[in-house]
């Protein structure tokens, strides 16, 4: 769904732009000095607007995990899998809103409408804080996780307009450094409003300060997030026009092929092994993901720790995932065919953490910690199935049925994975622990049969068409997918 908004949007702002100029944008050639000189402003601007905004989205993730520590279950009453509902609700909200929001953002200006939309979710954060009893706290993270639905795909958005397909992957993974300062940060700004002396509950006011902070930056957001680089205020009108010029010229489709939607291709992507590969790694994995992310703070205070030095203990998940992400995405770029063994080798590392901590008793609580470090490894695997998704699967509406399927799969084991963390088996979880592991595992089996795949269907393309290869874009013009040009072979 993702792809197929970015080409709608890009089409509005190229006709848009062409009627405003009587093509005076393709006309128009800039030296490639001045190109370069773009890339770096867009970079320097917009890579850390939007990476401080996914990073706030992650603090405000983590909150739910880190309030249980400042006292909430007790004060709210909660019992039994109550804790483990409120916290797989997130997703439901998140699901149920991805539809609209997915219209919302091509036909609204989009800087304005997530703006609007990160205030939201800011204001239903501090919501959090007025909860009095289950009702109440179920009510607002089923609400969080619909406000919280635009930034993902409106940031794929924002990313498809102002760059070139080549440029994207570094820079998704680029912004989603926020998610990696979020596990650095959020638990010490946890232990200080933890330690502050306050007539409201720690819990309550953590909800308050951290939604203030996210509704504050949309403030912000609302006054320097462009609609799309035709109005972008921090460039200038020549920067304008050089914008809109590269991304017209590198677009994966006409406007008249992507208002088409192509059921046959629906069909072919329900039918492709690599889209049902793709799909059930993220589903397995985010087995993980779900619980670990509501749950970290329990299970490191269960390692022995107090309740605030178990704030401070959730960094070292953060630093693992930058070192990881900084490598990872290192030797995707600079090494051919490896991004299937990156994404492999995070979620390997993963497995050894989760051993270690199912393995090892209280008296290694050290490198159990280190296990729980290393677990968040397999979260810097996102921008590389992104990228996987942009590089492999060809034709506008058969990539959107992946990219729609994929992000399913994504909540579905975001909602499941809490389920297995049983409330009676804290602080230990050992059925979460091994569902967890359980997950990585089959993950990395379906990881391996999408390279060996990739592999058999490129060395067939080569016997049959030799190794040639063609000019994606211009049969992607022709309404042709990746199974339909004989031509395009997979990035491994």
């Amino acid at each position: 769904m993702a792809n197929h908004n970015i080409q709608e949007k890009t089409d509005y702002i190229d006709k848009e732009m062409q009627d405003s100029s009587v093509g005076e944008v393709m006309e128009f050639q800039a030296a490639p000095e001045k190109e370069r000189q773009l890339l770096w402003k867009l970079d320097l601007f917009m890579i850390p607007t939007m990476g401080i905004c996914y990073m706030l989205q992650y603090m405000d993730k983590l909150a739910l995990s880190q309030a249980t520590l400042l006292g909430l279950r007790s004060d709210l009453g909660l019992v039994g899998q109550q804790y483990t509902w409120c916290s797989a609700v997130f997703y439901f909200g998140y699901l149920a809103w991805s539809w609209p929001t997915s219209y919302l953002i091509v036909r609204l200006p989009l800087g304005k409408y997530l703006a609007i939309s990160v205030f939201l979710w800011g204001g239903i954060l501090m919501c959090h804080a007025a909860a009095q009893n289950y009702g109440g706290l179920i009510t607002c993270r089923f609400l969080l996780g619909m406000g919280e639905a635009a930034v993902a795909p409106g940031f794929g958005l924002i990313t498809g307009m102002f760059y070139k397909r080549g440029e994207q992957p570094a820079r998704q993974g680029a912004w989603f450094v926020g998610n990696c300062i979020a596990n650095l940060i959020g638990g010490v700004i946890a232990w200080g409003i933890g330690n502050c002396s306050s007539s409201l509950e720690s819990w309550r006011l953590l909800f308050l300060v951290l939604g203030a902070i996210t509704s504050g930056y949309s403030i912000f957001l609302f006054f320097v997030l462009p609609d799309s680089p035709a109005t972008a205020s921090f460039l200038t009108e020549t920067e304008r026009m050089i914008a809109v010029q590269r991304t017209m010229r590198d677009k994966t489709g006409t406007a008249e092929a992507t208002e088409v939607f192509e059921w046959k291709q629906v069909r072919e992507a329900a039918c492709d092994p690599q889209a049902w590969f793709l799909v059930l790694y993220t589903f397995c994995v985010n087995l993980a993901n779900g619980g670990l992310t509501s749950f970290s703070a329990i299970i490191i205070a269960g390692f022995g720790y107090s309740d605030f030095k178990s704030l401070l203990l959730q960094m070292p998940m953060g630093a693992s995932q930058l070192v990881f992400l900084i490598i990872t995405a290192a030797i995707a770029t600079y090494v051919r065919s490896s991004r299937l063994i990156c994404m492999s080798f995070n979620a390997i590392v993963a497995i050894i953490g989760v051993v270690l901590i199912y393995t090892l008793d209280d008296s290694h609580r050290v490198v159990k910690l280190l296990g729980l470090a290393f677990v968040a490894a397999f979260a810097v695997n996102i921008p590389l199935s992104l990228s996987i998704v942009t590089s492999n699967v060809a034709g506008a509406t058969k990539r959107s049925a992946v990219s729609v399927s994929i992000f399913a799969a994504y909540c579905v084991g975001n909602i499941v994975g809490p389920q297995f963390f049983y409330a009676s088996q804290e602080p230990t979880y050992s059925s979460g622990i091994e569902a967890s592991l359980c997950g990585l595992g089959i993950g990395i089996f379906f990881l391996a049969l999408l390279y060996v795949y990739y592999m058999w269907e490129n060395r067939r393309r080569n016997l049959v068409e030799g190794s040639s290869v063609v000019e994606v874009i211009a049969e992607e013009e022709k309404h042709r997918t990746d199974k339909q040009i004989l031509g395009f072979r997979y990035t491994l």
